[in-house]
């Protein structure tokens, strides 16, 4: 199991410059941010240029990362597939399809998105449409030798009402996107607040976990008494707060990092458990940022199993 970083935690860095770091905090993998330069939602970044990239200057990324030490475990262009309006839609899977074809020069073989909602329709709609949508993007990704890793995210944001945004929030979810062919990109955080025990949730599914991201979250069950689980109904005028948690760096938060990582390791899991830092207290600058990044690594490392070095004699 490597240690790893999602790079959308640092936006304002190039790619050179986020490997450094990482590189000087003794990670071992980056999961690059890939989203268009034109996007301007919270936590993305636009790290990789999927668009233009040849497999020359794919050939030198990989060989300079990996002078540092580094690999990529993946692609990251997470976005909403169902998104309501049909052009957007178009424009999200021709990147996607890029994505994928970037992943597969890098010889990563991963792209992490999301399934996504049109909140106008009900699940029963949205997963008949996915079934019809994603099959042409599952075509491409397995043309390409690449996998989808859907995040189980529940992107409350995109629903006005705040509830689930992105069908993939739980295990009756994966289920069904597995069925399609999809992969779990396993984000604990999502399941505490919804009231599931990571570790236990995702027991079952371990060999369909291809990746890991490592984000923790703090709840204050005083204020759901208040608010109920979808969180603010009334005066929500960010849509992203729900008034009761917050997402924390890995150690500041509810999420039993120990039994999550032994459940993976005991499922047989061998691949990135990637820093996804969304942290708003170890937020608002670079330097904020990174020191939260040393933190949660001192964190995970506590609880990962060390690169064994023994060898028997003789």
């Amino acid at each position: 199991m490597k240690l790893g970083l999602l790079t959308a935690c640092l936006p304002n860095l190039k790619l050179a410059d986020v490997a450094q770091f990482a590189a000087s905090l003794g990670i071992e993998a980056l999961e690059v941010a890939a989203w268009p330069a034109t996007g301007d939602r919270p936590f993305t970044a636009s790290h990789l240029d999927v668009e233009r990239l040849s497999p020359g200057r794919s050939d030198d990324l990989v060989g300079e990362l990996a002078t540092l030490g580094l690999s990529v475990s993946a692609l990251a262009y997470y976005d909403n597939n169902l998104a309501p309006d049909l052009e957007e839609r178009r424009r999200i899977h021709e990147h996607l399809h890029a994505c994928i074809d970037a992943a597969a020069l890098m010889g990563c073989g991963i792209v992490g998105t999301f399934v996504g909602r049109d909140p106008a329709k009900s699940v029963a709609e949205n997963l008949r449409e996915a079934k019809r949508e994603f099959a042409p993007l599952v075509s491409h990704a397995n043309d390409a030798g690449v996998r989808l890793a859907i995040e189980n995210c529940v992107m409350e944001g995109w629903h006005p009402d705040g509830y689930p945004g992105n069908l993939a929030y739980s295990p009756e979810l994966w289920e069904w996107m597995f069925s399609l062919g999809l992969y779990l990109n396993f984000d604990p955080s999502h399941l505490c607040w919804m009231g599931i025990d990571p570790a236990e949730a995702v027991r079952p599914y371990v060999d369909q976990v291809i990746h890991a991201q490592a984000k923790d979250i703090e709840l204050f069950p005083e204020r759901r008494n208040r608010y109920g689980y979808p969180g603010r109904a009334v005066q929500r005028p960010d849509p992203w707060d729900t008034g009761w948690w917050r997402y924390r760096i890995p150690g500041l938060g509810q999420v039993d990092w120990r039994r999550v990582l032994d459940v993976l390791y005991e499922g047989g899991f061998e691949g990135t458990v990637s820093i996804e830092h969304e942290d708003p207290v170890w937020g608002g600058t670079t330097e904020r940022v990174q020191a939260g990044v040393a933190m949660a690594t001192r964190t995970l490392r506590s609880v990962m199993a060390p690169v064994a070095t023994w060898r028997p004699h003789g």
